[in-house]
């Protein structure tokens, strides 16, 4: 335009993008934690919580009341530089006794039985103070229990961090963090993929918009809470964009998905929030698909 400074026009009949969003490289590994909250609306400080894990293999859950905000992640800063946490030893260790409390439970292999954990009487510990903590009201650690099975697995630990209603914090119990810990020493933090699904019935711990509203403000002034999108997606697993398409692919850094194969290579921009796509990533391969529908037929 006269100042030698590099335009780029694009007609507006152009269906396809010229620049394509970075496809980010994944590899599968096996997750063998998994831990749910049981009637979180019951669980409080003083009547205790109730925990259903569920593994892929023998594990061990460990659960500290009380435990220090700083002494745990800087326990997940010394499973990356110094030592592995792979076992509830080597967590206690780091940790150096920062806990109120502990429980520790054995957790056989594909047993969903309910853990029920509770703050002794003569503790005394009804609250754990205003935010922001100094103090997680309650962290669970799940660990493998036989040795053959932290040689073999990526991933060795999980860290979930619990919120627990208590006489000062009364916000609804809730999974805050989860953080997996890998043998090579890294850890990733675990997030909520915003994926429409088939659903014909609410959901049996759905809250009312003043709870929610409620709880949004409790998280925001903790600083917990993370943003949310403007749209609700829709009940379906079609693409939201062709309706035709099963939904496969993952846009970063907003978590929406959305899109099926045949759309996903018009757009740099998500479909459902409008933020720029800088990467993303299927739910699973050509072939994994190709595999299943042979198996339906």
């Amino acid at each position: 335009f006269g100042l030698g400074v590099p335009v780029i026009l694009r007609n507006s009949e152009e269906t396809e993008s010229s620049m394509s969003v970075l496809k980010k490289q994944m590899r599968q590994v096996k997750n063998p934690f998994g831990l749910e909250i049981s009637h979180p609306d019951t669980a409080s400080v003083t009547k205790g919580i109730t925990l259903t894990p569920d593994c892929l293999e023998n594990c061990i859950l460990t659960c500290y009341w009380g435990c220090s905000v700083q002494r745990l992640h800087e326990a997940l800063q010394r499973h990356v530089f110094s030592f592995r946490i792979n076992t509830h030893e080597a967590l206690e260790d780091a940790l150096c006794d920062a806990y109120i409390y502990r429980h520790q439970y054995f957790v056989k292999k594909n047993d969903k039985e309910e853990k029920y954990c509770r703050i002794p009487e003569h503790v005394e510990v009804v609250d754990f103070g205003s935010v922001p903590w100094r103090c997680y009201p309650l962290v669970a650690l799940l660990t493998l229990a036989d040795e053959e099975d932290r040689e073999i697995c990526d991933i060795v630990s999980m860290v979930a961090v619990i919120h627990v209603p208590d006489e000062s914090y009364r916000l609804s119990c809730r999974i805050l963090y989860q953080y997996l810990l890998l043998a090579q020493g890294q850890y990733h933090v675990l997030k909520q993929l915003f994926m429409s699904a088939n659903s014909s019935t609410p959901s049996s711990c759905s809250t009312s918009p003043d709870e929610r509203s409620t709880d949004r403000s409790l998280l925001e002034k903790a600083g917990l809470a993370e943003d949310e999108p403007e749209l609700h997606e829709e009940n379906s697993k079609d693409c939201v964009v062709c309706r035709n398409g099963t939904v496969n692919w993952v846009l970063l850094p907003c978590r929406h998905t959305c899109l099926c194969d045949g759309c996903i290579k018009y757009f740099q921009q998500c479909p459902m929030c409008r933020q720029f796509v800088q990467e993303c990533f299927p739910l699973c391969s050509k072939k994994e698909r190709d595999e299943d529908e042979s198996t339906q037929i």
